[in-house]
């Protein structure tokens, strides 16, 4: 991106105050509470993290907060904690949250049930005592293959209870997939759902365990959950055990395992979004000191919410913000299983009424999804109840941010627009969102304890308005930890170029303010005849037209201008593609931004390929592009049914 282009798109974009009664009950309620904490947060970081860690439980504490440095580092150590106790058991022993909903459910197919923190308590007891039974010890792998359940998130607390290590994987994925993430952790135990409710129908999890499962020999068990009752489901003799039977005989009591505050507590998967997926480590404790205080400040969560995150469980941000943090805060929180707009559009409004959702958190992708489905279907609802939105995946373009704030928040929710990674465990960048003022299109400003920079291929900052590369000078909590069987490829792939610093692998500006604005992976930025430019920019652009639901864009060689861009987009259901269209989307380009940006090509396709997080895979793009089909990694695919249709969209044009 050019730097004239940044600096006029970050002018553009006006501040929005939040409403005064929010301020009065927020964490942090102004712009000078946050910085005189940050400032603290960075020059005493051991200060910090020990008023954190004041507010959770732990079985033994030492005085060492931080010891090391990146890439070797740990939080605590020596001290013992557990996170299933600071999540159930502290709140299930409290006369006041004790019977306190902390799970609603809501399935698809329009089921509904609810668990308070005593009964989450004693659910969780019993699984992990039938864990143990089938000869789990910490350390092992589970792989969880189940969708957004109450018996899901009993499954994983039992699991962060005992200190069994679990990886969580989409039910969605294919048997491939599957299979890669079990023989690469070494999982000795699988759980899955027979089956799960999505858009009206049946998606078979059992049959896809089974595929996945052939020639595979460290799998003692498979644990079935009958979620569909009448669905026929194949179970193995001697391996295969019903999750209801083993439940039923297994012990009431169990008592929270000692833990080390940097013994792994989970691994999951990264999407795929360049090469084969990695296994990220994530240390339990750490990992709950992290997710315990992003999720107090990002979002003002306090017990009496009502909070939604639509994330699905094979996606970290549910471990993140629900499974770990949100429980850590107490909250009454709820599941959905299934498509945020079936049984019919208005379906996330309705469930937003029903339970009076206060916080919410989704992924751009969906919030589009609404603006797609129209303004009149929200008016059927009520949604006074809502405080604040928060967002990560994809960057919230600013006329999604706009419409979001105008037509679902009604002009008075506060709309949290962050930034994080698989990696990180967390949203180094977001807003406060009582202290700091809403940019549309800005990931908000560093979050306490992180000290985030930018900075050029050296290493040296960057000055404020220019574009560089996005890095984090300072270790903090739920930054992953290793790359699960392969130390090498995790000091490489973060620590290696530019030693000293967390190397997130993206770019992003920072303006005058302090606000970062991330512009996506170094790897999409194009240079064209010498213009650098941000493929964000680019798709800003496009989706603006009213024709255009969602854009990308990458950058293909050419002889004489070293690259041009290609874009890719799909339309509203009101317009035909075209070459009058194509032409008209080229020439927004050039309005909005230069005739050097105007793409060479402008593709139609039904659908993108998709990490499940919805952030679009560029890389398979290129790779059509260039060789007419995708080498690398595809498991990270939401739909991986959409590529052959992809590759003949692009291939026969």
């Amino acid at each position: 991106m050019s730097a004239e282009n940044t600096l006029q798109m970050i002018a553009q974009s006006r501040r929005l105050g939040p409403p005064a009664a929010y301020r009065t009950k927020s964490h942090v309620p102004s712009p000078e509470a946050y910085h005189a904490l940050y400032r603290e947060s960075i020059e005493f970081p051991e200060r910090f993290w020990n008023r954190i860690a004041d507010e959770l439980v732990w079985q033994a504490r030492g005085e060492t907060v931080i010891e090391g440095d990146m890439p070797d580092f740990r939080f605590f150590p020596g001290s013992f904690i557990n996170v299933c106790e600071n999540c159930v058991d502290r709140w299930a022993a409290d006369p006041h949250f004790a019977n306190k909903v902390a799970l609603f459910f809501e399935g698809e197919n329009g089921e509904r049930r609810a668990l308070t923190y005593r009964q989450l308590h004693g659910e969780v007891q019993r699984c992990a005592n039938a864990l143990i039974s089938l000869g789990l010890q910490p350390g092992d792998v589970v792989s969880v293959y189940m969708q957004n359940l109450p018996e899901t998130f009993v499954v994983l607390l039992a699991c962060l209870r005992t200190g069994i290590l679990y990886n969580t994987v989409f039910a969605g994925f294919s048997p491939e997939a599957l299979r890669e993430r079990i023989v690469s952790s070494g999982a000795k135990l699988v759980v899955c759902a027979n089956g799960s409710y999505r858009r009206g129908k049946v998606l078979r999890l059992k049959e896809t365990v089974d595929r996945a499962l052939e020639d595979v020999t460290t799998v003692r068990h498979v644990v079935v959950l009958r979620r569909v009752p009448d669905l026929e489901t194949p179970m193995t003799p001697g391996r295969d055990l019903d999750y209801d039977h083993l439940m039923a005989g297994a012990r009431r009591v169990h008592e929270p395992a000692r833990l080390e505050c940097n013994a792994p507590g989970l691994l999951i998967f990264t999407s795929g979004t360049s090469g084969k997926p990695k296994g990220i480590v994530h240390a339990g404790g750490g990992f709950l000191l992290g997710t315990y205080a992003y999720t107090k400040y990002q979002l003002d969560l306090r017990p009496e919410d009502v909070y939604w995150n639509t994330a699905d469980i094979g996606w970290l941000t549910s471990h993140i913000f629900v499974l770990v943090g949100g429980l850590a805060c107490g909250v009454t929180t709820i599941l959905y299983e299934g498509a945020l707009d079936h049984p019919h559009p208005g379906r996330l409004y309705e469930i937003i009424e029903r339970y009076r959702v206060n916080k919410l958190f989704s992924a751009p992708t969906a919030y589009r999804m609404l603006m797609k489905h129209g303004e009149d279907i929200s008016h059927r609802y009520d949604l006074s109840s809502l405080e604040l939105m928060a967002s990560v995946g994809e960057p919230l373009n600013p006329e999604a941010w706009h419409w979001l704030y105008r037509v679902v928040g009604g002009g008075r929710a506060v709309i949290n627009n962050t930034w994080g990674q698989t990696e990180t465990g967390g949203t180094p960048l977001a807003s406060l969102p009582g202290a700091i003022d809403m940019k549309p299109g800005s990931c908000g400003v560093p979050f306490f304890g992180h000290a985030v920079d930018v900075v050029d291929a050296g290493g040296q900052p960057v000055p404020d308005g220019v574009p560089g590369f996005l890095v984090i000078r300072n270790v903090f909590p739920t930054l992953a930890r290793d790359v699960y069987g392969d130390r090498d490829r995790y000091v490489n792939s973060y620590f290696s170029q530019m030693p000293g610093m967390y190397f997130t692998g993206d770019s992003a500006v920072r303006d005058a303010d302090g606000h970062f604005w991330v512009l996506g992976r170094v790897d999409d930025v194009i240079n064209v005849s010498g213009h650098r430019i941000s493929t964000m920019e680019l798709e800003s652009s496009l989706i603006q037209h009213p024709a255009v639901v969602e854009a990308a864009v990458v950058g293909q060689p050419d002889e004489v201008r070293g690259q041009v861009p290609v874009a890719f987009v799909t339309l509203d259901k009101g317009y035909r593609p075209g070459p009058d269209l194509e032409d008209a989307l080229k020439a927004q380009v050039v309005h909005d931004i230069g005739s050097f940006a105007r793409p060479e090509r402008v593709f139609f396709v039904e659908a993108m390929p998709k990490t499940r997080s919805g952030k679009i895979i560029r890389r398979m793009l290129r790779e059509i592009l260039r060789d007419g089909e995708v080498h690398g990694d595809r498991t990270g695919l939401e739909d991986a049914e959409i590529l052959d249709r992809l590759v003949a969209d692009i291939t026969e044009r």
